[in-house]
């Protein structure tokens, strides 16, 4: 399907620093598990000895060194209801900067607004990846099409896609299901990673149960953005269900979306004992939170991989996930998968069965099985890029550009 397009330069080629260029649409300072992978892998990009560089929305135009290399903001719109959502919805500034950066790779997450990247790459002769973040069909399921015509767009926008890149890279084997149906013969499997010492289960501080847990003996955390694809009045349908069959539960909420005032609503019009903390900033402070729960809900029915499940697997906490999405997969036997809210809350009863010791000893090694480092590796190879890139004055040359240039001259795009 993908052979007319440029796959590269030879091996040797990708042994040196390389630039890898990186756009991603619905990244926000508030936004969770997207802003989270740019990051880590980022990071890991400039510790192999690559520039990484992102561009990526905002209110204002910006460049800026960063841990996760050079950071480009283009002014973007922000999409209404979204709570916050920007896109890089010209593509006339957007191309002017690809052109000023002549990047060795180009790394793209969205396959919506930005599939045009994909042409821009294949004529000026750049291996370009698509990263598939969600499950196409599922979120046109989530906003109300039906099963059967949200398979059919689904299936007609991934063969664009997979025509448009290099190659799309699918973190789980379910979010790659979707383009194997339409026979894509250029999907790669890439998962993402936990930062295993920043999500310990020794992050846990008995003064959140007290603060937040409403005297109650179970202590539910829901770590999600608040908006429709996400699902998360289940998680307060769930809590209603559990304190219905004698359960003495609450529910903490971190997490900011639009549909945080209807779930406040909800909660109190129930008598719910649910704690909204909106966007928690500091990673520490959601590390201790999800520590301390008792048990983590994951509703979103479209989740690929799932971020904010893995990390409270490392904090020691058991998930329960939406029996449509990636999540069963990941999480194993250290949690369970439900679809109703009953079955939510008759998993969490299970989960509860197990003594407390032994379910977060097991939640924890099963966050083991994904680190940072193996998903950079895994990204690079997808890039065809060295997972160690000598340094410079070694016969190899390093990244080009050197830290601290902004010789794309993007600080005030129009």
């Amino acid at each position: 399907m993908n052979a007319f397009l440029y796959d590269g330069p030879p091996r040797d080629d990708a042994e040196r620093g390389l630039r890898i260029v990186r756009l991603a649409n619905f990244v926000t300072p508030v936004s969770g598990g997207l802003r989270t992978a740019l990051r880590h892998l980022g990071e890991g990009y400039a510790a192999a000895g690559h520039e990484p560089v992102l561009i990526v929305p905002g209110a204002t135009a910006s460049d800026e060194l960063t841990g996760q290399g050079r950071v480009i903001t283009l002014p973007g719109p922000e999409i209404p209801g979204t709570g916050g959502y920007r896109v890089l919805a010209r593509r006339a500034p957007v191309e002017a900067v690809l052109a000023d950066l002549a990047p060795d790779r180009l790394e793209v997450s969205d396959r919506t607004t930005l599939r045009w990247t994909g042409e821009w790459a294949r004529r000026h002769r750049v291996p370009a990846v698509m990263v598939s973040h969600e499950s196409a069909d599922g979120v046109l399921g989530t906003w109300g099409l039906p099963s059967g015509p949200a398979r059919g767009a689904a299936d007609a926008l991934n063969r664009r896609t997979a025509r448009a890149y290099t190659r799309v890279v699918c973190t789980t084997a379910w979010a790659a299901a979707e383009f194997e149906r339409i026979g894509a013969r250029n999907v790669v499997r890439a998962p993402l990673g936990v930062d295993l010492d920043g999500w310990h289960p020794s992050a846990a501080d008995p003064r959140l149960r007290e603060r937040y847990g409403h005297g109650a003996a179970v202590l539910l955390v829901l770590c999600s953005r608040l908006s429709p694809e996400k699902r998360p009045g289940t998680a307060l349908e769930t809590l209603a269900y559990l304190r219905g069959s004698g359960v003495d539960a609450a529910l903490v909420v971190a997490g900011e979306g639009p549909l945080r005032a209807r779930l406040t609503t909800q909660a109190r019009s129930a008598r719910l004992p649910v704690t909204f903390l909106g966007h928690v900033p500091r990673r520490a402070d959601l590390a201790a939170l999800l520590a301390t729960a008792d048990v983590a809900l994951a509703p979103g029915p479209v989740e690929t991989f799932g971020l904010a499940a893995l990390e409270a697997l490392a904090c020691g906490t058991p998930v329960v996930a939406s029996a449509r999405s990636a999540l069963p997969a990941l999480i194993g036997p250290a949690g369970a998968a439900a679809d109703t809210p009953q079955e939510y809350a008759g998993a969490v009863q299970r989960l509860l069965a197990t003594p407390a010791a032994a379910r977060r000893a097991l939640a924890r090694t099963r966050s083991e099985r994904y680190t940072w480092p193996a998903a950079v590796a895994a990204f690079l190879t997808a890039h065809r890029a060295s997972a160690t890139v000598l340094p410079s004055g070694d016969g190899v040359d390093g990244p080009r550009g050197a830290a601290g240039s902004t010789d794309a001259g993007v600080g005030a795009p129009s």
